[in-house]
């Protein structure tokens, strides 16, 4: 009689199911590994909790019982979705075999994401990317939060529990109205902000907060223009009227001066820029498959923009 308490193992079941398949003994130890001592053992195991027999012994041949015969396709399908789970779970444990949430902040998405895609696509054929663009604090509680597993953001942050793996350094490139006097020049101090009017992305926006960290490194006092843009476009466009002038980072000088007319010129070293690198959670436990992410992107984004990567 069988104790309804009883739950079969994973091994008694593989044992079952390897015998019936088989219909030998020693085959099917073999088959699973195991010494034909240890494949009984199991076997006998499981039908004393189950209180029936599943096989049949004789000196020459296996047979399955009526219970063995009816319990069969039962055994095989847990076999079956023990074997699904294990691989699925091996699969999640790399995040670059599975799905990714990767967060961008707007002023880095539009302009890297098309190289990184198609790159990424070739070399890393089994990752399944959902892009969430964002500003940087709301990416940050994302993060923290769960709602995606990493993100690229300018670096370094202060963010508890977020471990930074920097990639590039770029520069920042003076965006000015046309004709003005200061275009094409490759040797312009911070200081002559001073005396322009620098339009500024809204609240939020890191390019916001590191366009003043630059006038404050250079001791000045910027005059802000009374125009305000939610998106680096649309403050290059109004560059472009002549509202103003703004700071743009390197990777996103081919599109912006593209479909614009603004005039461009560059500062003098020390050059004032930022650096980007992908955050994740400290506490995921896979530092090694997103330092390869970071290194990956790095290179892609090398190959099409004039950056610096960080060793």
């Amino acid at each position: 009689m069988s104790d309804k308490s009883y739950q079969p193992t994973v091994a008694g079941l593989r044992a079952f199911v390897a015998v019936a398949e088989r219909r030998h003994f020693s085959s099917a130890a073999t088959t699973l590994g195991v010494s034909q001592s240890t494949l009984s053992q199991s076997l006998a195991a499981l039908e004393a909790g189950l209180g029936t027999p599943l096989i049949e012994r004789s000196t020459r041949r296996v047979f399955l019982t009526a219970e063995g015969t009816q319990l069969l396709p039962r055994a095989q399908a847990v076999i079956e979705a023990v074997d699904a789970f294990t691989a699925e779970a091996a699969g999640t444990t790399d995040p670059l075999r599975a799905g990714m949430r990767l967060g961008l902040i707007p002023t880095v998405a539009p302009y890297v994401l098309p190289s990184v895609l198609a790159g990424l696509g070739g070399q890393l054929p089994e990752l399944t990317l959902r892009v969430i663009e964002d500003q940087t604090d709301r990416l940050l509680t994302m993060l923290r939060d769960g709602a995606v597993d990493a993100a690229l953001i300018a670096v370094p942050t202060d963010a508890p529990g977020v471990t930074a793996i920097p990639i590039y350094e770029e520069d920042f490139v003076l965006a000015l109205p046309p004709g003005h006097p200061l275009a094409g020049r490759r040797r312009v101090t911070a200081a002559a902000l001073a005396d322009l009017p620098l339009l500024l992305l809204d609240e939020g926006h890191c390019l916001r907060d590191q366009a003043l960290d630059v006038c404050q490194s250079a001791g000045v006092r910027a005059e802000l223009a009374t125009t305000r843009a939610a998106s680096l476009a649309t403050a290059v466009q109004c560059v472009s009227g002549g509202l103003g002038v703004t700071l743009i980072p390197q990777t996103a000088v081919p599109v912006e001066a593209a479909r614009s007319r603004v005039e461009l010129a560059h500062f003098a070293a020390p050059r004032p820029g930022r650096r980007i690198g992908l955050v994740f959670r400290s506490s995921s436990g896979r530092d090694e498959p997103y330092r390869q992410l970071a290194g990956l992107i790095g290179e892609l984004v090398g190959q099409e923009h004039q950056v610096r990567p960080v060793k």
